[in-house]
């Protein structure tokens, strides 16, 4: 009687690890194709969360008994394996959001930010940012580059299509790209604003990601300047 019903909790981990992997692709569908507001897709994105973790806890109880038992292991893999992606990615955003700051502009130079012209809702950087931000990201910071700005404006620019980036406006004589990033689940938009200044030493780049939804950014903002301005600096000096 223990084993069937050890095989049954087996088999509906499985369940579960394809439902939550279903909800999942359902929520990006329904934002990415079908126009869903983002509250619905987030709330489809939730289910599956909690689907999934129903499925691993279903899963770790099969696999104890298996272990006891010493067969039946694979079943409970499966339902493991089914369910820890969309689990994993639920907790990690969770994660994320407590320990990241309650904001979602970010901007590497936060007393003269560069300025958004091309985008739909053009707004200053929010002063109130500075201090958070200055806290929770302090490798947020200018990138100098020993080469004219002609030249580092080109090579910002080359990078920003190299990303898939849609671009806004980049005019060599405002020394400004203005361009669109897209998450890599959902495809939210993030406004990015590349400015290129002349300094002593050569070109200094600053720049601004923003999210167009969401009070929050769970760092997304902060990751993408980092990477692209290390990105930048080795595509310079390699």
């Amino acid at each position: 009687m223990l084993e069937f019903i050890t095989r049954r909790l087996g088999y509906v981990a499985i369940f579960l690890g394809l439902v939550s992997l279903a909800l999942l692709a359902l929520s990006v569908w329904g934002y990415r194709a079908s126009g869903w507001p983002w509250p619905q897709a987030y709330d489809f994105a939730g289910w599956g969360v909690w689907t999934a973790l129903a499925g691993v806890v279903a899963a770790l109880a099969t696999l104890v008994a298996a272990i006891r038992k010493r067969h039946g292991a694979s079943i409970a893999l499966i339902g493991l394996i089914l369910s820890l992606p969309v689990a994993g990615l639920g907790v990690a955003f969770e994660i994320a959001a407590r320990t990241t700051p309650p904001i979602n502009d970010i901007s590497t130079d936060t007393e003269d930010p560069p300025v958004y012209w091309f985008t739909v809702t053009p707004t200053d950087y929010p002063a109130q940012n500075a201090a958070p931000q200055r806290s929770a990201y302090p490798n947020v910071r200018p990138l100098v580059l020993p080469i004219p700005v002609e030249d580092a404006f080109a090579e910002a620019l080359a990078l920003v299509e190299t990303r898939g980036w849609e671009v806004l406006s980049a005019d060599p004589a405002e020394n400004q790209i203005e361009a669109i990033a897209r998450s890599r689940v959902f495809g939210f938009e993030d406004e990015v604003a590349v400015r290129v200044t002349d300094v002593e030493a050569g070109s200094r780049i600053d720049m601004r990601s923003r999210s167009r939804i969401g009070q929050i950014d769970r760092g997304a903002n902060a990751r993408r300047i980092e990477a692209f301005l290390a990105e930048l600096q080795a595509q310079v000096t390699e």
